[in-house]
């Protein structure tokens, strides 16, 4: 009987102090927000076992030391993103096309990942997923040199089996063929004859962020951050960027939210350069292969065009940069701002900023979609939804499908679009891609898309949040307060 007592003892022992522990790694923790901290440390207290288990699983923001390193070292070897950026040349013309009140934009930008603005650039808006796709197809045909590819996902459907067969087919004729997918996002087609046929045929394959062993990956670096990039580039000539996974419209892997809708925009000029150069970071942070000569080959005078600037985010980059980005737009906008974002889980900065645009007479509206395919965020944004309708923020659900386009324009002149959410793990845990520029011409045609939006949404009203009912209240207020966890 002592002897048991004893062994229960120290077992206690032992469990207090290990959860003493991760309470004190979770406020050791750097570059966390009080809140975030707190709400670890509750749960670890109140549900001790699984607390300390999710702490392993999800409560550092790490991929693991080696892959940081290999990361950064490849960045090293890479050209300065001077070179890549038109040299001197390129800094006489970096801000000059720029109006003055946007240029902190563009400072924030580049202090994110060091890209400046390059001017000289010209760009369309696809029309939809399938005119997308038929766009890279037709660019990938067309390739001399070299095609790059990055997706999250990436599906062996309709449209992705066309880019399967367009890399095949350049891959024949001598071109060299990179294809980089996440190895979480695109798992199905990394396990499928699709992808060894496209090895076969000369097409060099990557895949990002490999999980490995689930069971050690935790010890390596958490198995949830991933590569959410989508990056097309070819020849140095021509580069693709928006919302849009190697996929059809139909989404198959989630077809009862279908369709996911989106948008692609094609752009040439320096900017393509940086894209490059956010490519072959990512490639050679995986691959033996150095892809600097690439970004050594000459850049040829441009013609007239926009200024537009790669904004990457990820591991490799401070925590705070994809928020402050957000909220140097927000609070640039004088008259106008419209965003489109499928998940709304924001820091306390975002919120404010937001509120703050339409407090001071912004025409201010966000577009989400009406159903979401992660119940959890549905829940989280809807409890954001009082305030912002009180500081007078317009708010439409779109009802055609889900809406997965990540826009923002800002009066009428500036866009940023790309890959990241509003939510924590675009801020914290994903690798992004954006682009942002400054063109009336090419921002009047996104908020064209984004109003065609806003004609197939449902508008929410103050009084229909107000009569909500305390259940929904409270779940949706429950799950948004383990935002920071998430």
């Amino acid at each position: 009987m002592i002897g048991t007592a004893y062994i229960g003892s120290i077992l206690v022992a032992l469990h207090i102090i290990l959860q003493i522990t991760f309470i004190i790694r979770a406020l050791l923790r750097p570059y966390r927000e009080p809140a975030s901290r707190l709400a670890w440390i509750v749960v670890i207290a109140v549900a001790p076992v699984v607390g300390i288990l999710a702490y392993v699983l999800f409560g550092d923001a790490n991929i693991g030391r080696r892959r940081i390193a290999r990361m950064r070292a490849a960045l090293k070897r890479l050209p300065s993103l001077s070179e890549i950026s038109g040299g001197q040349n390129g800094r006489h013309r970096r801000y000059r096309a720029i109006p003055k009140r946007y240029t902190p934009l563009f400072r924030v930008g580049q202090s994110i990942s060091s890209y400046p603005p390059v001017g000289g650039n010209s760009a369309r808006l696809l029309e939809d997923s399938d005119a997308s796709i038929t766009a890279m197809v037709d660019d990938i045909d067309a390739a001399t040199d070299h095609v790059h590819l990055l997706f999250y996902i990436w599906l062996a459907d309709n449209n992705g089996l066309k880019m399967v067969e367009a890399l095949k087919r350049a891959a024949a004729r001598g071109v060299t063929c990179r294809a980089m997918v996440d190895d979480l996002g695109s798992r199905a087609l990394i396990r499928s004859v699709h992808w060894k046929d496209m090895a076969a045929a000369g097409v060099r394959l990557a895949r990002a962020l490999p999980i490995g062993n689930p069971l050690s990956r935790p010890f390596k670096g958490r198995i949830d951050m991933r590569n959410h990039r989508k990056i097309v580039v070819i020849d140095n000539r021509v580069t693709y960027c928006g919302s849009q996974n190697c996929a059809d419209a139909a989404f198959a892997v989630k077809a009862r939210f279908a369709p996911w809708v989106d948008i692609m925009m094609r752009f040439e000029g320096p900017v393509v350069r940086q894209n490059q150069h956010l490519f072959a970071s990512d490639w050679m942070g995986h691959v033996n292969e150095d892809l600097s000569d690439l970004l050594r080959q000459p850049i040829a005078e441009s013609e007239p065009g926009f200024a537009a600037q790669v904004v990457g985010t990820g591991a490799t980059v401070r925590y705070s940069a994809m928020p402050e980005m957000f909220v140097a737009m927000m609070n640039a906008a004088r008259r106008e701002l419209v965003i489109t974002t499928p998940y709304y889980v924001p820091d306390e900065p975002i919120q404010a900023a937001l509120c703050a645009s339409a407090h001071r007479g912004v025409a201010t509206t966000i577009i989400f979609p009406r159903r979401n395919d992660s119940w959890i965020v549905a829940g989280a944004s809807r409890s954001y939804y009082r305030e912002l309708l009180e500081a007078g923020v317009r708010i439409h659900e779109y009802v055609g499908g889900l809406l997965h386009t990540k826009s923002m324009t800002v009066d009428g002149e500036v866009t940023l679009i790309g890959s990241a959410n509003m939510d924590r793990r675009s801020f914290e845990l994903n690798s992004e891609n954006n682009i942002l520029f400054c063109d009336p011409e090419l921002t009047a045609d996104m908020r064209a898309r984004q109003q065609s939006y806003i004609e197939a949404s449902v508008p929410v009203e103050l009084a229909e949040v107000a009569q909500w009912r305390w259940p929904r209240r409270l779940w949706n207020n429950t799950i948004a307060m383990l935002g920071p966890l998430l």
